[in-house]
């Protein structure tokens, strides 16, 4: 294990923990890795120091080991070290209000500027009900358990870091019982210009801005989300912010605001892209492509703009014909979120317009676009080795880790079209084809530039992309937070 920059133990707080429990066919418990990017990078924090982590229950089998451990910790194993994680075991109605109400779709809308406002949302007495009696219950409840945890190390400093949109209002609840509590909260999600916010009654809105600055430093992955912060403290909360220091005054307290661009663990993803189950799927690939290999990789996630991907191909296939039966679209999608309506119906749209662009410009033996949907993260890493081109054109990302995991272990000096509103383009965007997330035109016009630069063109900028990930990894994101936790503490 690295050595710590500090001595005090963390205590992580996310939605979502490092394993679920569930039963094999022998009706043993047993645990399974929790999904998503943000554990992943969590796993890293956790690599680095002694970590305690609090997260929901997400299943039945989690909610008996926590019973059975009397609601306190459990161990559980990572890599060559082991850590404590407690569960927060919340009544499933008031985990489907917070979660699946207020959370997504609610705050996750706004935050990624999807909200049609000329019909939705609606907010009636239903969603305000699901923000007292679900999103504030559950935000209480995590704040029990922390408080709990922070009881237990009376004459020590941990330092509490939450984690994402889930808990907005957390951190205040834990301030107000602990004032001197070091409290840390990263934002894994774009923080959108002020005016969003006024789609959210003044009460919420308020509420989730005051209970981030109930942290000692609220983190962002950009400096645009970061500015966006600033100002909407400015103009929704009429505190005083100092941009050139990048702080806030609240509560006669100085929060720091700044932007940590996540990243990857360079080596520990390169030898998964060398394994053999990665090596197996790659052979697959191979025999499938043609000269040109196009690629996307996403959730099925209304934010990443999947719809116009595919127009965009489409239009390119209409400009210029003499690709067909050259290339192929393979889109590795997972489905996402499909207790969300807008989800179902946007999984829908997705197979309508493949189906119309297959119909229309394939051929008896040749398939433009193959869709798959399912969740094979070998045959993901497989296929970042292989492509050509990647469309990453996100219409509002965080940050977008699969530019940087493809661009890292791509073998073919591959062309990644990126959208100028992911996180990820303030890092990469002048060595890839940027491209506005609306405008279908000039995406097919990136996919045509992509496919016909120089080979030395394209080395020199994958070159780039490879040297930027590499030196900007995971363990630079992790040790910046770090030194500012320090510094900040001895403030």
């Amino acid at each position: 294990m690295e050595q710590c920059l500090f001595e005090n133990e963390l205590i992580l707080v996310s939605n979502r923990g490092p394993v679920s429990y569930t039963r094999d066919e022998s009706g043993e418990l047993t645990t399974v890795r929790g999904g998503g990017g943000l554990v992943t990078a969590l796993l890293g924090v956790a690599a680095s120091c002694e970590v305690s982590w609090i997260a929901s229950a997400m299943t039945a089998e989690d909610a008996e080991v926590s019973l059975r451990a009397g609601g306190g910790r459990v161990t559980v194993s990572h890599a060559e070290h082991k850590l404590g994680l407690r569960f927060v075991v919340v009544d499933p109605d008031t985990y489907h209000l917070y979660y699946s109400v207020i959370a997504n779709p609610m705050i996750w809308f706004i935050q990624h500027y999807l909200w049609d406002l000329s019909v939705a949302p609606d907010i009636r007495q239903s969603e305000m009900e699901a923000w007292r009696n679900g999103y504030l219950v559950v935000n209480s409840q995590f704040a029990d358990v922390v408080s709990d945890e922070l009881e237990q190390r009376r004459g020590e400093r941990p330092v509490v870091m939450f984690h994402d949109y889930h808990l907005y209002t957390c951190p205040e609840l834990v301030r107000q019982r602990h004032p001197d509590a070091f409290l840390h909260q990263f934002v894994h999600i774009p923080w959108p210009q002020s005016d969003s916010w006024r789609v959210l009654p003044r009460d919420i809105r308020r509420a989730i801005i005051n209970g981030l600055l109930a942290n000692d430093i609220v983190a962002f992955h950009t400096r645009r989300y970061v500015r966006n912060f600033l100002i909407s403290c400015e103009e929704l909360l009429g505190l005083e912010v100092d941009h050139g220091s990048a702080t806030v005054i609240a509560g006669g307290r100085e929060v720091w605001v700044r932007a940590y661009p996540i990243s990857i663990d360079c080596a520990e993803f390169e030898r998964l892209a060398a394994s053999a189950p990665v090596l197996k799927e790659e052979e697959k690939i191979r025999e499938l492509r043609r000269e040109h290999l196009l690629l996307r990789v996403d959730r099925m996630d209304l934010s990443k703009n999947i719809v116009r991907g595919f127009k965009a191909f489409d239009l390119f296939l209409d400009r210029h014909p003499e690709f067909k039966q050259r290339l192929s679209f393979l889109a590795l999608l997972q489905p996402s979120r499909e207790d969300v309506e807008e989800y179902v119906q946007y999984r829908e749209k997705i197979m309508r317009v493949v189906e119309v662009i297959n119909t229309k410009h394939g051929t008896p033996n040749w398939m433009p676009i193959d869709l798959r949907m399912q969740d094979n993260f070998n045959r993901s890493v497989a296929a970042y080795k292989q492509f050509d081109v990647l469309m990453v054109n996100a219409i509002y990302d965080g940050m977008n880790l699969i530019a940087k995991e493809a661009g890292l272990v791509n073998e073919r000096h591959g062309v990644i079209i990126l959208s100028e509103n992911a996180g990820a383009h303030e890092e990469l965007g002048e060595f890839c084809a940027s491209v506005n997330p609306f405008d279908i035109d000039s995406q097919a016009d990136a996919i045509y530039r992509a496919l016909t630069m120089t080979g030395d063109e394209k080395k020199q900028l994958a070159g780039k992309i490879k040297s930027t990930v590499r030196h900007n990894d995971i363990h630079k994101w992790i040790d910046t937070q770090f030194v500012d936790i320090k510094n900040k503490m001895s403030d």
